[in-house]
C-alpha cells in the first residue's frame, strides 16, 4: 500500500512546516503576489544545471528569500536551508526526464527533483499553492484549516477504532481462556489493529505538515495509539501459520502491504497470516505471547522460552509452578508471578464477559 507521506516528503514537510523559517519565506512570496522556484541543495549536480544568476552565499532569512523571488529566477539554498547560495538562476534539467506537469516552473521543478533527487519547492501565485517535489514524489501543501479538518476527522475515526479494539481484544482474551478461538475471531482483531496503524500513519503525516500547530493533535495520537504496535506484533506471533521459515517481520510486512479492499476481506487477511483461507470458523490455539506480555516485568526472551517449552496458551496455563521453574530464566519467584498473573488475567476476562 503506497504511503501518503513517504519518508522523503516527510523530511521536506518538516522543513517547511508552519513556524519554520523556510515556510515563512514561502508564505511571504505568496502574500506578495509572486511565484517562486526553490531548490533545497547546492551540491555539484545542482550547480551543473544552473545557468546565469547571482552567486550570493548569504545567510537565509524569510525576508531575503521573498525579496530575491522578485527576480523571477530559481533560488538555490543549502541542503539544510541555512544559506541562500544563488539567486535568479535559470535551471536546465535533462529534457528527456518525464514530467506530468504543464506549467514551465512546475515542469522544471519535477524534472530537477526526478533527475537529481533533491527537494524542490514551487510557489504558484495564480493557484495560491505551494508544491514540493522529491524524487518521484509530489505533494501539494494544504491550507492549515483544511489540514486541521482532516486531522480531526482522523482523530475521531481513531477514537472509534480504539473503542472497538478494547472490546474485541477483551473478547478475544476470554475466548483464549476458554480455548474456543476461531480464525475469524483473530482476523476481526487484526483488521482493527491494522486499520489503526494506517490511520495513525496518515495522522502523523498531517502532524508533520502542521508543524507547531499540530502539538495537541500529536498528544491525542500518542494517547490513542499507545500499545497498538505491541499488540499487533504479539497477536501475529500468536496466530501466524506454522511455517517457521517465514520471518515474523515478513508476515507483518505482508499485512501492511494489503490494500484497503484486501484488508476488509477476511480471506486475504488469513492468507497474509499464513492461515487457512477457506475454513475461517475453524478452531485455532494461541501460542501465548499476547497473554504472557500482559504480565508485568516479564522480559520478551523469557516469554519466548516459555512458549518454546509448552507450545500454546492452554498448556502454559495448566503448567505447575515446578514446570515453569524448569524453564530457562524463570526461577521459582518468577514462576509464582507467572502463575498468579495468568490466574488474574483469566478471572478478569471471565468477569468482563459474564
Amino acid at each position: 500500500m503506497a504511503a501518503r507521506y513517504p519518508a522523503e516528503i516527510r523530511a521536506l514537510l518538516a522543513q517547511i512546516a508552519p513556524g519554520k523559517p523556510l515556510r515563512d519565506g514561502m508564505d511571504r512570496i505568496l502574500q506578495a503576489g509572486m511565484g517562486g522556484l526553490v531548490v533545497v541543495g547546492d551540491g555539484p549536480a545542482v550547480l551543473n544545471i544552473c545557468s546565469g544568476g547571482f552567486l550570493l552565499d548569504a545567510a537565509y532569512s524569510p525576508q531575503r528569500l521573498s525579496e530575491l523571488a522578485k527576480m523571477d529566477g530559481a533560488l538555490i539554498l543549502a541542503s539544510d536551508g541555512s544559506r541562500i547560495a544563488r539567486a535568479n538562476v535559470h535551471l536546465v534539467p535533462d529534457s528527456t526526464v518525464h514530467t506530468s506537469e504543464t506549467g514551465t516552473r512546475h515542469r522544471t521543478a519535477e524534472r530537477v527533483a526526478r533527475s537529481l533527487n533533491v527537494p524542490v519547492i514551487t510557489v504558484s501565485h495564480r493557484m495560491n499553492t505551494i508544491t514540493v517535489y522529491v524524487g518521484d514524489h509530489k505533494h501539494e501543501i494544504e491550507p492549515i484549516p483544511r489540514l486541521f479538518n482532516r486531522a480531526n476527522q482522523a482523530v475521531s475515526t481513531l477514537e472509534r477504532y480504539r473503542t472497538r479494539l478494547d472490546t474485541d481484544a477483551a473478547g478475544l482474551s476470554t475466548l483464549e481462556i476458554e480455548d474456543v478461538v476461531t480464525i475469524r475471531d483473530v482476523i476481526n482483531v487484526v483488521q482493527v489493529l491494522e486499520g489503526m496503524e494506517r490511520i495513525a500513519e496518515e495522522l502523523e503525516g498531517h502532524i508533520v505538515e502542521l508543524g507547531e500547530e499540530g502539538r495537541l493533535v500529536r498528544l491525542q495520537l500518542v494517547e490513542l495509539i499507545g500499545g497498538v504496535g505491541h499488540d499487533r506484533r504479539h497477536i501475529v506471533r500468536d496466530y501466524r501459520g506454522d511455517d517457521k521459515t517465514v520471518p515474523l517481520d515478513t508476515v507483518l510486512d505482508n499485512l501492511a502491504s494489503l490494500s484497503t479492499d484486501d484488508l476488509i476481506d477476511p480471506a486475504e487477511v488469513a492468507a497474509a497470516l499464513r492461515l487457512p483461507t477457506i475454513a475461517l470458523d475453524a478452531a485455532v490455539a494461541p501460542r501465548g505471547f499476547r497473554m504472557l506480555s500482559k504480565i508485568p516485568r516479564l522480559p520478551d526472551p523469557i516469554i519466548e522460552n516459555i512458549v518454546g517449552r509448552f507450545g500454546n496458551l492452554q498448556k502454559i496455563m495448566r503448567a505447575t509452578i515446578e514446570d515453569l521453574d524448569n524453564v530457562e530464566g524463570v526461577g521459582e519467584m518468577r514462576a509464582h508471578a507467572i502463575k498468579d498473573g495468568l490466574a488474574r488475567l483469566a478471572e478478569s476476562a471471565i468477569l468482563d464477559r459474564y
